[in-house]
């Protein structure tokens, strides 16, 4: 179980909101390099065939997936023909608890999406659109190198926020916010020695 350290509950924009140095990270990537052992990363590409700068696993009941099919939720991984590892207590506890304190109660994820972002690597504005429940919140923990996140809401051309994210930090979004468009942008080379060489993302859903 994380380290949960009383964090404040910043808000970012209507419906969402940071949770500053919530968890300890360590145990998640443990989990994250457990999970890897079963579900290798890969890069997937965008129904265009166009190859995207991160890459990813899944873990839980169903997995995010993308190829010239387009994009959706699968309950088998493509790559082993295997189900998607069980998603690990303490992310589904983590997920709970920072919706919790966000203000969203009960969230129980079923998509435990990870995503690997080595240095240079970004992610283009986009909305989490692919779920059949909308009522549900999506949580975002940020671990290792630090991310500037963008929140641009209603259209990808809306005014940009951004939010430096350091190791630990969980944005959390819903309701009038659970469609917003959102970006990463390019990951730095990282200031310290020894650091973590990458950056991890953990997304949980409700897919289903």
């Amino acid at each position: 179980m994380d380290a949960l350290r009383g964090p404040p509950v910043i808000p970012v924009a209507p419906d969402v909101f940071l949770l500053r140095k919530f968890t300890d990270t360590a145990p998640l990537i443990e989990q994250i390099e457990e999970l890897a052992t079963r579900c290798p990363f890969r890069i997937l590409a965008t129904p265009g065939g166009k190859p995207m700068s991160v890459s990813m696993i899944n873990c839980g009941s169903f997995g995010w997936h993308s190829d010239r099919a387009g994009y959706r939720y699968v309950s088998e991984d493509p790559l082993t023909g295997r189900p998607w590892p069980q998603m690990p207590r303490v992310f589904a506890e983590l997920a709970a608890r920072a919706a919790d304190v966000a203000g969203f109660e009960g969230f129980m994820p079923d998509c435990g999406l990870v995503n690997r972002y080595a240095v240079g690597a970004r992610m283009g504005s986009h909305r989490d659109a692919d779920e059949l429940d909308f009522s549900q919140p999506i949580v975002s923990v940020s671990i290792g190198l630090p991310a500037i996140f963008v929140w641009h809401g209603e259209t990808r051309s809306g005014t940009s926020i951004p939010v430096v994210l350091a190791d630990g930090d969980v944005m959390v979004w819903g309701r009038s916010a659970r469609l917003g468009y959102h970006a990463v942008r390019a990951i730095k080379v990282p200031m310290q020695p020894g650091a973590l060489p990458c950056r991890y993302n953990l997304t949980f859903r409700r897919a289903r």
